[in-house]
């Protein structure tokens, strides 16, 4: 497969230490092989806008782009994520009606306190979130 052959990317938050665990964890199971792609959102190359987005959205939640271009977010991004390293029958319950209900509640509510939880509460302050060193300070 070459590098133009993925299957999905997931905009990772680089900072943030579980987010970067479970970018870990995806590449052993792409086992190289390049179906998947992580982009680190944290990067000073990122630009959210190429993805129609801004910094405050792809810090909100958890984005994954498509080959065609178009944008998923939340717990589709995971099960999507998994699908495309072989490993979608992990994820495949938190699809299902109820246990997907539920799986997507329980994930946007990890993403509301997501910064909290990993030690990073001075991340987003007022309206603005300040990503690495070469973000913009809030005016």
């Amino acid at each position: 497969m070459t590098r133009n052959d993925w299957q999905f990317k997931v905009l990772i938050d680089g900072d943030c230490p579980l987010c970067a665990r479970e970018a870990a964890l995806l590449r052993r199971l792409d086992k190289g092989r390049g179906r998947l792609v992580l982009e680190d959102i944290t990067s000073p190359s990122f630009n959210p806008a190429d993805y129609g987005r801004t910094i405050d959205d792809v810090m909100a939640e958890i984005h994954g782009v498509l080959p065609d271009g178009s944008v998923v977010t939340g717990m589709e991004v995971f099960r999507r994520a998994y699908r495309a390293v072989g490993w979608g029958w992990a994820l495949a319950p938190t699809g299902w009606p109820v246990i997907g209900r539920l799986s997507d509640w329980f994930y946007r509510a990890f993403a509301r306190h997501r910064l909290r939880l990993t030690g990073r509460s001075g991340a987003c302050t007022g309206d603005r979130c300040r990503i690495g060193a070469s973000a913009e300070q809030p005016g």
